[in-house]
């Protein structure tokens, strides 16, 4: 097998099949193929004039990469299959859509924006935590906290051994002990925001996701999907967009010739 190239499992997610884990299992289980011989590890790298097949069929052409801002409801799980059995995201989009995948991650009891691509190769450069994008949530929460307490998370906070980076927290305005804030942060750890409140002595009741890096929630409806327009989509994300593949390029070259 080639030095050269990309990796078989990269190469499968950025043509739409799976997910990079999905395919080092079709991998394992013995099911894809370089060049008509069959390959065990996901180490394999393959270049743009070799065939990958899966079960015998060639892989799809890559696709464009798209992104689709989902309204995603508060009990809805953000994974393929739930174990419990709880309803996911899978569940309720629209089945006219490509195969998608979240960027980041909504706990089951959260809801709002959540980020949807075709293109595994971009979801992993959103989720990065060196892109460093801003995610901003509406979180209300019952109870009372010293304002300074809040201020002071602003240099980031360590919480059973956890350290969390810097979190701006506003309280909005309102009255009585049920309030609504509103919380920015870049890093966005598991169930990092419910954490850090009951940290706070505060009991958070509704998380709700209205931003991450420059899409909006807006007033996208709760379980609408709506695709980001491509031209919106450069103007945005600018160099995090993959490259197309080098034959899709070469084809692009002499079409245009």
């Amino acid at each position: 097998m080639t030095t050269e190239g990309e990796r078989i499992a990269k190469v499968s997610a950025r043509a739409g099949l799976c997910s990079r884990r999905d395919a080092e299992r079709l991998i394992a289980e013995g099911r894809v193929a370089v060049d008509g011989e069959r390959i065990d590890t996901p180490a394999v790298r393959v270049r743009s004039d070799q065939v990958v097949t899966v079960d015998g069929r060639p892989l799809p052409e890559p696709a464009p990469p798209r992104l689709f801002r989902f309204h995603k409801p508060c009990g809805v799980v953000v994974a393929a299959r739930d174990p419990q059995g709880r309803p996911t995201i899978y569940d309720i989009l629209p089945r006219r859509l490509p195969r998608l995948m979240p960027v980041g991650r909504l706990d089951v009891a959260s809801e709002g924006l959540l980020l949807l691509t075709n293109d595994g190769e971009l979801k992993r450069r959103l989720e990065l935590p060196a892109t460093g994008w801003v995610r901003r949530y509406r979180v209300r929460a019952y109870g009372r906290v010293d304002p300074e307490r809040l201020r002071e998370l602003g240099k980031g906070i360590e919480i059973d051994g956890v350290r969390y980076g810097p979190v701006r927290v506003r309280l909005d305005a309102g009255e009585g002990a049920n309030r609504w804030y509103t919380v920015t942060l870049r890093e966005g750890k598991n169930r990092e925001i419910r954490r850090i409140f009951e940290h706070l002595g505060l009991e958070v009741n509704r998380l709700v996701r209205v931003a991450y890096g420059p899409f909006q929630l807006g007033s996208l409806p709760k379980r609408a999907v709506e695709e980001v327009p491509g031209k919106v989509m450069r103007e945005q994300l600018g160099g995090l967009l993959p490259a197309p593949p080098r034959e899709t390029r070469r084809r692009r070259r002499a079409e245009a010739a």
